[in-house]
C-alpha cells in the first residue's frame, strides 16, 4: 500500500486531532471533501486505519501495573491457550513470539498482588508449562505511529 504525501497529511491530522470532522479535515488539508472522504475510505479498506475508537488508558481505569508476561507452551497447545488468554480482562495483548517462549502478553494490574493473582491464573492454564514476567518501570516511548508514517510518505513512491 502506497502512502503518498497527501495520505500522510490526513493520517497526522486524524492522530493529532481525532474528534474533528471530516469537514474540517478537508479544510484544514485545503482539499474537496470528497477527495478527503476518498482517501479515507481507500486507507480503511486497504488496512491502513484499523479502528476509531478512543484511546484508554488502562492506569486511569484503576490499572496502573504493567508487565509483559512470556509463556511456555506445551507444544500442540498453542490455540487452546490462545484462547483461554482471550477470556482474561487483564490481558490486553498477546502475540505468538519466536525465542524465549510462545506467547508475549501484556497483562495490566491494580497491584502488584493483583498481578500475582493474573500470572497464577495464566500458570494455571491446561497447556501452560510456565511463564516468565517483567514489569514495566516507566513508559519511556509511548505507542506511536506517526514517525513512521512520515518517514513512509517521505519515501519516493510512498
Amino acid at each position: 500500500m502506497a502512502v503518498d504525501e497527501l495520505d500522510t497529511r490526513i493520517l497526522r491530522l486524524l492522530l493529532e486531532q481525532p474528534r474533528t470532522s471530516v469537514r474540517e479535515y478537508a479544510r484544514t488539508l485545503g482539499v474537496a471533501r470528497g477527495t478527503l472522504q476518498a482517501r479515507l475510505e481507500r486507507l480503511e479498506r486497504d488496512g491502513v486505519i484499523t479502528g476509531v475508537g478512543p484511546s484508554l488508558s488502562p492506569a486511569a481505569l484503576g490499572h496502573p501495573v504493567l508487565a509483559f508476561v512470556h509463556i511456555e507452551v506445551t507444544q500442540g497447545h498453542l490455540d487452546e491457550v490462545g484462547d483461554a488468554l482471550a477470556v482474561v480482562p487483564e490481558i490486553i495483548e498477546a502475540f505468538s513470539i519466536t525465542g524465549g517462549g510462545d506467547l508475549l502478553t501484556r497483562v495490566v494490574a491494580r497491584d502488584n498482588a493483583h498481578l500475582e493473582d493474573v500470572i497464577q491464573s495464566l500458570i494455571s492454564m491446561p497447556g501452560v508449562v510456565r511463564t516468565r514476567t517483567e514489569v514495566a518501570l516507566r513508559e519511556r516511548v509511548p505507542y506511536r505511529v506517526l514517525p513512521l508514517v512520515e518517514s513512509i510518505g517521505r519515501m519516493p513512491n510512498g
